[in-house]
């Protein structure tokens, strides 16, 4: 019979969200690395050069990822022979552990989760409760598997019902482009197929638990069904062309898990949640010897790649940049932003609707200012800001005429706009710059002056002014409503055809 106590069990869970914070599983980086070195898009492989590059910062500053570090999902198993010395039920243990790690004063991270979501949607401010999943099973050790799974990812989750004569494959390659790119290409996607809907989610999260194995497996070949699937789904989920960050590209995806479970005859449940490029998880156990030991990876197991702003990027003074000089801008160009902006999210965005409709002053002038859609994490240290990278941008569409009714010249975020936000653009000759998510902390780098100008009383979500200097950027979105997000994948899907058939005729 083994004890486990439980502040060994508090302490790992803390230690353990704190290490994910700001260390990428290695096998995720070195499959970031393959990628980047047969990417042949030069926006994609920009953006994940800058991946790469936040990655080594954050691993050697002990910084988050990304600003948005998460909600907890934690797979407790318990042996069956365990018995515990503790007061509190393993739930209750695993939301201590959050708690401590998301309040650590060196560290601390942003705390992201609402209680009464359908209503006041108030911050709970230690990021708690987490997502627990707990089973019994044999043994006399306890197996943790946690993740901290960000909500542009999250909010990608699909799931289907089926027929049993139902192509997986199809619905897959139906529903891929239908994400967009604001799970933050590339990276996971988790699948989980049979057992019930409720099932199916799960078998999806748990697979993100595994490690990246696809170079591996394309090397030595699939040696049962589950596996062929994983190679065609993977293959053909890159053909797409969809690329890094929604650019256009090569890589989409790095790896394909798939979990399955018995079903009923009748059913065929299919459920798919994305991992994105702040891939965090880790496994550690229990034997009752003591807190477990997370050991810090290797830098030199990270690729050698160094992001630095491209020599053609055009630097941008945004406190003296007019319409005329947007309008010329160009959907693809790289930009370096140096002046004064001001952030603004989802909350932020529903106060100044609200304020509007009531006749209000806002306590903003928006006239001729760019809006950065971002909630970044408090700063430690010395640093101006914490981890400050791009959220995203769709959320944020319903207000664009609003918004650029005040004057505002354009908008920072990431992923693609819809529709009829580019209309609404392409009207007021608006443009909207995409900056990399994926690299919060290296952003960060680039403001040098932070200062909350309204609704202090929202946080992370509270309006701010920025000052920075060569913040890179994307025109994901030029004056007259062209998108790079519609045509950069377009074109990389067409060029990986043609490939696919000059390879053909070749052999």
């Amino acid at each position: 019979m083994t004890t486990i106590h439980q502040e060994d069990f508090i302490q790992s869970i803390t230690d353990a969200l704190q290490y994910i914070s700001y260390y990428h599983p290695v096998d995720y980086i070195q499959a970031l690395g393959r990628a980047y070195t047969a990417e042949q898009s030069p926006a994609a492989k920009d953006a994940i050069a800058q991946i790469l590059t936040n990655s080594r910062m954050c691993a050697e500053g002990k910084r988050p990822l990304c600003q948005d570090t998460g909600i907890v999902v934690a797979f407790v198993k318990v042996g069956m022979r365990v018995q515990w010395h503790a007061a509190l039920n393993v739930e209750q243990m695993v939301n201590e552990g959050v708690r401590r790690a998301y309040l650590l004063a060196e560290n601390k991270l942003r705390a992201s989760m609402v209680s009464d979501p359908a209503g006041r949607r108030v911050n709970t401010q230690d990021n708690t409760p987490a997502v627990v999943h707990v089973s019994l099973v044999a043994g006399d050790k306890v197996e943790v598997s946690i993740a901290a799974k960000g909500a542009g990812s999250e909010n990608k989750a699909k799931l289907a019902m089926l027929n049993p004569n139902d192509s997986i494959v199809d619905w897959v390659l139906e529903v891929v482009p239908q994400m967009g790119a604001g799970w933050c290409p590339p990276g996971m996607l988790g699948i989980g197929i049979g057992g019930s809907a409720e099932k199916a989610m799960l078998l999806a999260k748990e697979s993100l638990m595994a490690p990246i194995n696809m170079h591996e497996l394309k090397q030595q070949g699939a040696s049962n069904h589950i596996e062929v699937l994983r190679l065609e789904i993977f293959e053909k989920v890159n053909n797409l062309g969809i690329g890094a960050q929604g650019l256009g590209g090569l890589a989409t995806v790095l790896d394909v898990k798939i979990l399955d479970y018995a079903t009923h005859a009748a059913s065929l449940p299919v459920a798919i949640i994305p991992n994105c490029a702040a891939t965090r998880h880790v496994h550690f156990v229990l034997d009752g010897s003591g807190v477990a030991v997370l050991e810090a990876p290797n830098l030199k197991d990270w690729p050698n790649v160094h992001w630095l702003p491209s020599t053609e990027a055009k630097r941008v003074n945004l406190d003296t940049v007019t319409k005329a000089e947007t309008s010329t801008w160009q959907a693809g160009e790289t930009l370096l932003l140096s002046g004064k902006i001001l952030t603004g999210r989802d909350a932020a965005h529903k106060r100044i609707a609200t304020m509007l409709a009531k006749g209000e002053q806002l306590p903003v002038d928006f006239t001729n200012k760019f809006i950065y859609y971002v909630g970044p994490v408090d700063a430690v240290r010395d640093e101006v800001v914490g981890p400050a990278g791009p959220t995203t941008a769709t959320r944020m569409d319903d207000y664009t005429e609003m918004m650029l009714g005040t004057g505002l010249l354009g908008s920072i975020g990431k992923a693609e706009r819809g529709d009829d936000a580019l209309a609404v653009m392409a009207k007021h000759k608006s443009v909207y710059l995409m900056a990399v998510g994926g690299a919060a902390y290296l952003v960060s780098k680039a403001i040098k002056k932070s200062r909350v100008m309204a609704f202090e009383d929202l946080g992370m979500e509270a309006i701010y002014e920025f000052d920075v200097v060569d913040m890179p950027v994307t025109v994901a979105v030029s004056a007259i409503g062209q998108s790079v997000h519609k045509t950069g994948p377009a074109l990389w899907k067409n060029k990986i055809a043609q490939q696919q058939v000059i390879n053909i005729a070749r052999h």
